[in-house]
């Protein structure tokens, strides 16, 4: 798969860049990149540059993916362009920032048959492969009640400074709720019914206080479950990403209930009945989110990530922003 990147705006785009590269069935055939700043940066990592334009890109027809990498509120737009040309395209995260961009690029890849994806690898981790396994056992019965926290370190002064100037971020709920909405339509093959309530503010950066830095909501799935959630940028500096509940998840079913986190070492679920807990085991992973893209792109759909999959989380999430633009 011959494919470009555009936009190197987000530390993630480089770690897509680096999984690229290592894949056996993709070739970079080159990268475009506006911001100088950026670019020098990606340079100093290996990046070759072969464009002068995002239009050059687009125009050379050996290039059948795209890897979009613009600040976020950049993304539509671009990712539109790329689906009008007749490319593929694969996004970090999120994929857009507005509703009715989603809704182009839904029609754009439903008319001209070309896939749409993002980096949701939380869908591909051997721990969550083992809760997704114990729920489809039923042995903690049917999921009525969910939590997750999805807080992340500000890094105010590291972080990109665009997250901080208008449009270019497009909110907390869709930077960072995305990831834990994508798990939770996984995990119980579920998607957002109704958004219940959704609150935004600024706390934390308090040089940017335009930046509305916290975030929570209640939802209601289609299956009738009860979703809270917090997704701030509330982790404090120094233990950062290392901290043992960074992305914790509480599931509640009728017969039991299970906690897990990305960085802990250790699962344990509670059977009724049962006074001590059991202690998960995690399951191998026989794919990933780049490999099923390349399925998808050959007409598979035995994969844990379709377009449809892509387009339904970044629709839900947007949805959530968007009632909390509103409040």
């Amino acid at each position: 798969m011959k494919t470009a990147f555009a936009g190197f705006r987000h530390d993630h785009v480089f770690v897509l860049y680096e999984q690229v590269s290592k894949h056996p069935d993709f070739e970079i055939v080159g990268a475009f990149e506006e911001n100088e700043e950026s670019k020098t940066k990606a340079i100093s990592k290996g990046v070759a540059f072969t464009y002068d334009s995002y239009e050059e890109l687009l125009n050379d027809n050996s290039v059948q993916t795209v890897v979009v990498g613009f600040c976020y509120g950049d993304r539509g737009r671009a990712v539109i362009d790329a689906l009008k040309h007749g490319k593929h395209v694969i996004v970090d995260k999120p994929l857009c920032t507005k509703l009715e961009e989603l809704d182009e690029i839904e029609r754009l890849s439903k008319q001209n048959s070309l896939v749409v994806s993002c980096m949701y690898t939380m869908r591909f981790e051997r721990k969550i492969n083992a809760v997704k396994q114990l729920l489809e056992s039923g042995e903690l019965g049917e999921i009525n009640n969910v939590y997750f926290g999805g807080q992340h370190p500000l890094q105010y002064g590291r972080r990109p400074s665009w997250y901080f100037e208008k449009g270019k971020h497009g909110g907390v709920i869709n930077d960072i709720a995305i990831h834990g909405i994508d798990l939770i339509s996984y995990l119980l093959s579920d998607s957002v019914k109704t958004v219940n309530g959704a609150r935004q503010w600024n706390k934390y950066a308090q040089d940017e206080p335009e930046f509305l830095d916290s975030a929570q909501f209640m939802l209601t799935t289609q299956k009738g479950t009860g979703v809270i959630a917090d997704v701030s940028y509330s982790v404090p500096n120094g233990v950062e990403f290392a901290l043992p509940y960074y992305w914790q998840f509480y599931l509640w079913g009728t017969k039991g209930v299970i906690s897990f986190a990305l960085n802990e070492p250790t699962s344990t679920y509670y059977i009724a009945g049962d006074k001590e807990p059991k202690i998960l085991v995690e399951e191998p992973v026989k794919t990933d989110y780049l490999t099923d893209f390349l399925r998808v792109v050959e007409g598979k759909d035995d994969v844990a990530l379709s377009v449809f999959d892509t387009l339904n989380s970044t629709r839900s999430t947007l949805l959530i922003q968007d009632k909390a633009n509103r409040a």
